[in-house]
């Protein structure tokens, strides 16, 4: 009987080891989220690589993170987010998170793509896609 709870106590501590390990894992693509909310290019700064993959309506380009930066001002500066939804994201298990949602404008809706991969010690924005959508002819 002793067995089975030092078993159980070993399984409950695991369990809770590795589910506060995914939390926060989470965090680096929940800040990320938090700073795209706000339109908060200043706060996502510090999250951005190096090299960042930016793609805008099909215009894709690579950017030095201060580069990017600018570019994401321009951008968050003549769309003013109004909303954004996270539709899925995930840790993808090979260091990398990934966040795909709707960021609602004021110039209209966009769907966004972020990827953030760990880089030594730190999660950092390697790519961000934002394609606009499409409102149907009425």
């Amino acid at each position: 009987m002793k067995k089975f709870y030092k078993g159980l106590v070993l399984s409950i501590l695991c369990a809770f080891v590795l589910s506060v390990n995914n939390v926060q894992a989470q965090e680096p693509l929940q800040e990320v989220v938090h700073y795209i909310r706000g339109g908060n290019v200043s706060g996502m700064a510090k999250y951005l690589d190096k090299n960042v993959a930016i793609t805008i309506n099909n215009n894709q380009a690579s950017y030095s993170s201060s580069q990017a930066e600018i570019i994401l001002k321009d951008f968050f500066s003549k769309n003013v987010v109004k909303e954004f939804n996270v539709n899925q994201g995930r840790n993808t298990g090979n260091n990398s998170q990934y966040g795909i949602g709707e960021l609602m404008t004021s110039t209209g809706s966009y769907q966004l793509y972020v990827v953030i991969k760990l880089n030594q010690d730190q999660f950092l924005i390697r790519e961000m896609r934002f394609e606009k959508i499409e409102q149907p002819a009425r």
